[in-house]
């Protein structure tokens, strides 16, 4: 009996030293570890909010794009959290005397088995990222990517979503996206081809073409949606009896349809002031005659 008297009284020592021992010199790491977690996961939060108001601004910068830093916030956000969540738990587990090798070694066996899983969703990721961050194309822009085009009306960091002309939908991995033609980056160039009779003077066309391109430049309807001096290259085609002039016209994105059907129509009335001789169909005559005897 008194053996085991003397054992629990020394079990109740080591207790204790050990328990002096952990609010000496291990509660206190503990409780900074937990606080700087604390204040790290605040400052990723503030950080992350602060990116999305900035992102809704009117007056930002137009060199950054809403749904770059929205989806930059959420990075950070959620990778920001993981990080700092198990740091802070592989400092304060060996605190607690909990061995985290094999913790360690599971969660390495389990990210391989995921990794391997899911080689497809971590290309489409790591793809959609590098596609906001350099910023190939944001919602609303006309590109052409994996053979087909369309309106982009969605783009997260694993998929894009188009919708082409005629209504259709169209879902694309971002991991599918090798080669982005974007149709409405900074400015729009429109060719207008006009076809005149080949009598008229060359010279004559041009200056007319030009006076034309002039007056709808300055015209401050579309002045804004312009954003160059059309030019007049010359002539592009000649054939059967008619001559092609070429008219380049540059516009904001998806001001060109509008542009170039006031441009047509300024034209027709420029050359029927001035009397100028529209291109004509070939015209080819077939007589039904019996042959001569």
């Amino acid at each position: 009996m008194p053996n085991e008297v003397h054992n629990w009284l020394q079990l109740l020592e080591r207790w204790h030293d050990d328990g002096l021992d952990f609010v000496r010199f291990k509660a206190p790491r503990i409780v900074f570890i937990a606080l700087l977690a604390f204040l790290l996961i605040e400052l990723i939060r503030i950080v992350s909010r602060r990116l999305v108001v900035f992102s809704r601004r009117p007056d930002r910068d137009t060199g950054f794009r809403g749904q770059q830093l929205r989806t930059l916030a959420g990075i950070i956000n959620s990778v920001g959290l993981v990080v700092v969540i198990f740091t802070a738990a592989m400092q304060i587990l060996p605190l607690l005397n909990i061995n985290i090798g094999p913790l360690v070694a599971s969660a390495g066996i389990v990210g391989l088995a995921i990794g391997f899983g899911a080689q497809t969703l971590v290309k489409d990721v790591i793809n959609g990222f590098f596609i906001l961050m350099e910023n190939q194309f944001d919602v609303g822009d006309t590109i052409r990517v994996s053979g087909v085009s369309g309106t982009v009306e969605q783009l997260t960091l694993r998929r894009t979503l188009l919708r082409d002309i005629d209504g259709t939908v169209h879902n694309i991995p971002n991991s599918e996206i090798k080669v982005v033609s974007n149709l409405t980056r900074d400015w729009t160039q429109t060719a207008l081809h006009v076809a005149v009779s080949y009598g008229e003077d060359s010279d004559r066309i041009v200056a007319l073409l030009q006076e034309v391109g002039a007056e709808l430049r300055h015209d401050p309807e579309f002045q804004d949606q312009i954003v160059a001096d059309p030019q007049v290259p010359g002539i592009e085609r000649i054939a059967m009896g008619e001559v092609d002039y070429l008219v380049l016209v540059r516009t904001r994105p998806g001001a060109q349809l509008a542009v170039s059907r006031e441009f047509r129509r300024r034209i027709k009335a420029c050359f029927e002031k001035n009397g100028v001789q529209p291109a004509g169909p070939a015209a080819v005559y077939v007589l039904n005659q019996p042959p001569d005897k």
